[in-house]
């Protein structure tokens, strides 16, 4: 005799499918909207990080290799000295077809300002494309060279890249701008400062605004972007040679020594 199965109620039908409701053109719209808005705060991320890597990154790394520069530089000039051996021309200095002593190639000489800090120095390299300024200071071609009649005129960044004329305005008149090559130091002082459009070269001739005047003194004239940040003007400072001092007789102490007088305004 076989037990009865117990039987319990039988489970509860599963509710009957409702319909999805058809997609709409707003639902469209949403959706292509926050793919849009994930793609923009991608999108900015990336700019953050470039205007990071562009305004930080690249004035640690170049101002770091730039200050290499300079000491393999001062080094060299050092041990080779004055006399015949010493460079007539920019570009002379250096490497040919690379680097000598972690000198990029065609660095030819040294600046420093004492308005700017006792630790500001930075290399001047013949041309002035980007790349080259991304080293250090570049030199107009066909202008003078340093210490010699006409002007030795200077291009160089005020941000990025080691900004080495971040505070090319804070020059005033009487400033020394030192100038170091393996023959010695040249010695200038700022005369003056102006704001000009980019278009105005007149500013690096060899008398300088004075194009077509023969030359009979040293200029040095200092150019970077202006404002800060943008290239829509040019800071121009020009400076007349003060003296020479000859390697072998060495450099003052007292022509580094940082000036007391500020830009007043």
């Amino acid at each position: 005799m076989t037990t009865p199965t117990v039987l319990g109620p039988p489970p509860p039908s599963p509710p009957p499918a409702r319909p999805g409701r058809p997609r709409t053109t707003g639902d469209r719209v949403r959706t292509v909207v926050g793919v849009l808005g994930e793609l923009l705060i991608a999108a900015g991320l990336l700019v953050l990080l470039f205007v990071a890597w562009q305004l930080w990154w690249t004035d640690v790394a170049a101002g770091r290799d730039q200050a290499a520069t300079v000491s393999a530089l001062s080094d060299q000039f050092e041990e080779r000295g004055g006399g015949s051996g010493t460079p007539a021309t920019p570009g002379a200095t250096g490497a040919t077809g690379g680097t000598s002593q972690g000198i990029p190639e065609g660095a030819f000489a040294v600046v420093r300002i004492p308005r700017l800090g006792g630790d500001w120095a930075t290399p001047v390299l013949p041309g002035t494309d980007a790349e080259t300024l991304r080293h250090g200071l570049g030199h107009y071609e066909d202008t003078a060279a340093p210490g010699k009649v006409g002007n030795f005129a200077l291009a160089g960044h005020r941000t990025t890249w080691g900004r080495p004329l971040h505070d090319i305005d804070r020059l005033v008149a009487g400033d020394r701008i030192v100038v170091e090559t393996q023959a010695g130091w040249s010695v200038y002082a700022v005369t003056s400062a102006e704001v000009v459009a980019p278009t105005a070269v007149e500013v690096i001739a060899p008398v300088p605004d004075q194009p077509g005047a023969e030359p009979t003194e040293a200029w040095l004239t200092l150019t970077s972007c202006h404002p800060r940040y943008s290239a829509r003007e040019r800071y121009v400072v020009h400076a007349r040679l003060d003296r020479t001092y000859p390697r072998a007789a060495g450099l003052p102490a007292e022509v580094l020594a940082a000036p007391t007088s500020e830009r007043s305004g």
